[in-house]
């Protein structure tokens, strides 16, 4: 198995409240990029701070779909934003709320 420390290329680390974004990009052994997007968030467990983990991984084949997607959405929700701030319903059906925790 790779070294962890060994094949990362660059990070970016991005703190939001009570969550922390690792975003980093890592060299295969062929030296191919890949994206690892982890969200580190402290929580009390059995009286204990600890961190909860969750990874995911992006490969170099999915960079412009995942781009594309999260553009999208981005823009989406920017578009509903407005619609609420200037007092217009918004229809139920076009989003629907998703908690990280439930997944």
């Amino acid at each position: 198995m790779e070294n962890e420390k060994g094949n990362e290329v660059y990070s970016k680390v991005v703190r939001a409240g009570k969550r922390t974004y690792f975003m980093d990009v890592k060299a295969t052994k062929g030296n191919d990029f890949y994206l690892t997007i982890t969200e580190s968030k402290k929580v009390l467990q059995d009286g204990k701070e600890v961190f909860q983990k969750h990874k995911i991984f992006l490969y170099k084949e999915d960079f412009d779909k995942f781009q594309e997607g999260l553009q999208h959405v981005v823009s989406k929700i920017d578009a509903i934003r407005g619609s609420e701030n200037n007092h217009h319903s918004v229809n139920e059906n076009t989003y629907a709320e998703v908690s990280f925790d439930d997944l």
